[in-house]
């Protein structure tokens, strides 16, 4: 099969089921990259997927669900994203170059989201890893309740950059069951924002390298100063157990 290098598909007025069945079939026709245009609010875009070295090029606003069980691609969304962005995917990388909103990265996996502006509730609940696979979802602004929820591996970063006067980086309840995995917030949380099972630790030597690692591919994404964003501390959030509901279950 050639690769094919570049095709435009006008996504307006396509129902979601054909949209989808048109981008996976110009993928299996040897297509690198594709331009989707005008879309609005199609679901299920790239989800599944397993092209590790293609790209999505997304114009327009997605609908829910956008990458769920995606095991390979690059997803580039030129505005703001909607739910359930990367739902359970297993690999690959989500750029979006606005806001999205609730349950971004629920049960992730593996690969990487990079979101822009802010997110709603619940993202990154009950994000997963296993031996080298280890996700990460990087926020530029600021997230809602329940960041973090249930959540059992992976990384997350909030980095407050739209934060206004007196608006705090998180919500409440964030790390409420958690019991694995690293978030890192640039910017002070207070302890009532805090589920019971998460803490507040020291930072060391290996998550400044990680944190350093990924604000930098955020500034080449997006173009902020990587001076400015690293002028602030982090602060390191990790649970208090890895299994906090055992004593719940029979033995």
């Amino acid at each position: 099969m050639a690769d094919k290098g570049k095709l435009t598909i006008d996504a307006k007025g396509i129902h979601y089921k054909e949209l989808n069945e048109m981008i996976e079939n110009a993928l299996n026709e040897g297509y690198k990259e594709i331009d989707l245009i005008n879309v609005n609010g199609q679901r299920y875009i790239g989800d599944g997927l397993t092209f590790p070295d293609r790209k999505l090029n997304i114009y327009g606003t997605p609908g829910n669900d956008m990458a769920a069980f995606m095991n390979g691609l690059t997803i580039e969304v030129f505005a703001n994203g909607q739910d359930g962005i990367g739902n359970t995917m297993n690999a690959g990388k989500i750029i979006v170059h606005g806001s999205a909103g609730d349950i971004i990265g629920y049960g992730m996996r593996g690969g990487e989201i990079f979101i822009k502006g802010d997110v709603g509730y619940r993202v990154g609940i009950h994000m997963k890893e296993y031996q080298d696979k280890i996700p990460v979802l990087v926020v530029g602004g600021k997230a809602g309740d329940f960041l973090g929820e249930y959540m059992a591996g992976g990384r997350i970063i909030v980095l407050g950059l739209t934060l206004k006067e007196d608006e705090e980086i998180t919500g409440l309840y964030c790390g409420t069951g958690m019991h694995g995995g690293i978030m890192y917030l640039r910017g002070e949380i207070q302890p009532y924002q805090l589920g019971k099972e998460v803490k507040v630790v020291d930072m060391e030597e290996e998550d400044h390298k990680f944190i350093d690692k990924y604000v930098t591919e955020f500034v080449k994404l997006f173009g902020y100063s990587k001076e400015f964003i690293m002028s602030k501390p982090f602060y390191k959030l990790i649970p208090y157990n890895k299994r906090p509901y055992g004593k719940l279950y029979a033995y």
